[in-house]
C-alpha cells in the first residue's frame, strides 16, 4: 500500500492565519473610521466660506457714505451703507432681510468695519475694511476680509 501525503492545514497554521487576518481587518477599520469621522469637515468649512462670501458681497455692494444722511440704522433690512454693518452679530446665518436660513443655525457671524490706510494709493479716509468672521463650535473660526473704497 502506498502512503498518501496528508493535505490540509495544521491547527497552528490556521491560528496564525486567523490572527494575521484579524490584525489586518482592525487596522483597515481603524483607518476607515478616522476618515469617516473627518469627512464632514470640508463641508462645514465650505459652508462657512459661502456664508462669509454672501455677507461680504451684501456689505460691499452698499454705499460708502450714508445716502439718506441718517447713520446707524437699527434693523439690517434698513442698512444702506457699509459702516451700518459694524458690530453686526448673527446667531445662525441670516439672509439680507434678517431671516434665518434653514440648516445653518449652528453658524455664528460677526462683522467688523474699520477704517484702513493699508491700500496703496488710497487715502485712509477713503477706504473701509470689512471683516466677516464665521464660527461654528467647537473648532471652526473663519474670517474673510474685503475693502470698500470711495
Amino acid at each position: 500500500m502506498k502512503k498518501r501525503n496528508a493535505r490540509g492545514v495544521t491547527l497552528i497554521e490556521l491560528v496564525v492565519a486567523i490572527v494575521v487576518i484579524g490584525i489586518s481587518a482592525s487596522v483597515i477599520l481603524g483607518v476607515l473610521s478616522s476618515n469617516v469621522g473627518a469627512s464632514a469637515d470640508p463641508m462645514v468649512r465650505q459652508q462657512a466660506v459661502a456664508i462669509a462670501r454672501a455677507y461680504i458681497e451684501e456689505i460691499l455692494l452698499r454705499n460708502f457714505v450714508d445716502p439718506d444722511g441718517t447713520d446707524g440704522e437699527a434693523a439690517r433690512i434698513d442698512f444702506d451703507d457699509v459702516d451700518d454693518y459694524h458690530g453686526l452679530i448673527d446667531t445662525g446665518a441670516r439672509d439680507q432681510f434678517g431671516n434665518a436660513i434653514a440648516g445653518l443655525g449652528d453658524y455664528n457671524v460677526a462683522v467688523t468695519v474699520t477704517g484702513s490706510g493699508a491700500l496703496p494709493g488710497v487715502p485712509a479716509a477713503d477706504a473701509l475694511r470689512v471683516d466677516v468672521t464665521v464660527s461654528r463650535a467647537p473648532y471652526l473660526n473663519f474670517t474673510l476680509s474685503g475693502y470698500r473704497t470711495r
